[in-house]
C-alpha cells in the first residue's frame, strides 16, 4: 500500500505549466487505479486555474481529469486568490484549509503520504 499526494501547482499559462498537468493526473489516474494505494489529488496555488479549465468537456484533458475527478480537492485560500470559486462549486470539489487555509503539507507527511508536486 502507497499514499500518495499529488500536488498540483503548475499554472494555466504555458505549454510546460500543461505537461505538468498532465504528467500529475496520469500519476494520479495510476494512484487512484490500484485499489491499495491512497491518494490525495490537490490543486493548490495557481494550479487551482485548472480546475475551471478542465470542466470544459472540449478540453484535451477533460476526461483524464474527469478518471481522478473523484480524488480531486482545492486550497481554499488558492481558489479564491485565483478566482474559481465557482468552478470548485460547481463540481463539487473538497475545499482544504487546514493550515490557515491551505492544505497542510505536515499533516500529510505525518499521515506517511509521499509528496509529489507538479
Amino acid at each position: 500500500m502507497v499514499n500518495a499526494a499529488i500536488v498540483i501547482l503548475a499554472g494555466t499559462e504555458s505549454h510546460a505549466d500543461t505537461g505538468r498537468l498532465v504528467n500529475g493526473l496520469e500519476a494520479a489516474k495510476e494512484f487512484a487505479e490500484n485499489d491499495d494505494d491512497e491518494l490525495e489529488l490537490i490543486f493548490d496555488g495557481a494550479g487551482t486555474q485548472w480546475v475551471e479549465e478542465l470542466e470544459d468537456e472540449d478540453h484535451d484533458y477533460h476526461d483524464l481529469y474527469e478518471s481522478v475527478q473523484d480524488e480531486a480537492a482545492v486550497c481554499d485560500h488558492c481558489a479564491g486568490a485565483f478566482g474559481v470559486d465557482d468552478a470548485v462549486e460547481d463540481q463539487g470539489l473538497v475545499r482544504i484549509d487546514e493550515n490557515e487555509g491551505h492544505p497542510s503539507i505536515r499533516s500529510m507527511v505525518d499521515d506517511d503520504y509521499e509528496i509529489i508536486t507538479f
